[in-house]
């Protein structure tokens, strides 16, 4: 496949989605993925694992090798900075902005001075009843934990290196 936008071979990909009739939860349970990084693939925003490839070409028989391949290739990872307008996407930047100082401390407090990797991380979205019987939103982040290092200079290997 020649080279060609991002969006466009997205699209393709999410029209092959719409096609099967399957919801993202059907092609991750199918695939042993989690329904956010279905959606991630399908949107060029992860690379297809050439063993998860075969599990991604049973859950959607009409993807063509092309496509295939292209999801294989590591992607450039970005988006679109007027996504924040869009309501469902503007309230998750919105609690995590509100909570995010809470939860800073929380990590903080738990681990250590550290950070949740965005790298080393899953995410699904689940769906649950509530005490009231409505329905919930559930959103699950899982991000390795990973500590600040305190900056000796013996540790630096490219000082090591000039010596």
């Amino acid at each position: 496949m020649e080279e060609s936008s991002k969006s466009s071979i997205a699209n393709l990909l999410l029209s092959v989605k719409r096609k099967s009739g399957k919801s993202y939860s059907q092609i991750a349970e199918e695939t042993g993925l989690t329904n956010v990084y279905v959606a991630q693939l399908l949107r060029r925003q992860a690379q297809l694992k050439p063993d998860t490839a075969a599990k991604l070409r049973a859950a959607l028989p009409q993807l063509p090798d092309e496509l295939i391949y292209e999801m294989m290739i590591p992607p450039t990872r970005s988006y679109d900075p007027n996504l924040i307008q869009e309501p469902t996407v503007y309230r998750l930047n919105e609690a995590v902005m509100h909570f995010g100082e809470s939860i800073k401390e929380i990590i903080n407090e738990e681990f250590g001075d550290g950070i949740m990797s965005a790298i080393d991380f899953y995410c699904s979205v689940d769906k649950a009843k509530g005490v009231d019987g409505k329905d919930r939103v559930v959103v699950t982040f899982d991000g390795k934990y990973l500590p600040y290092s305190e900056q000796k200079s013996e540790h630096m290997v490219s000082r090591l290196q000039q010596k």
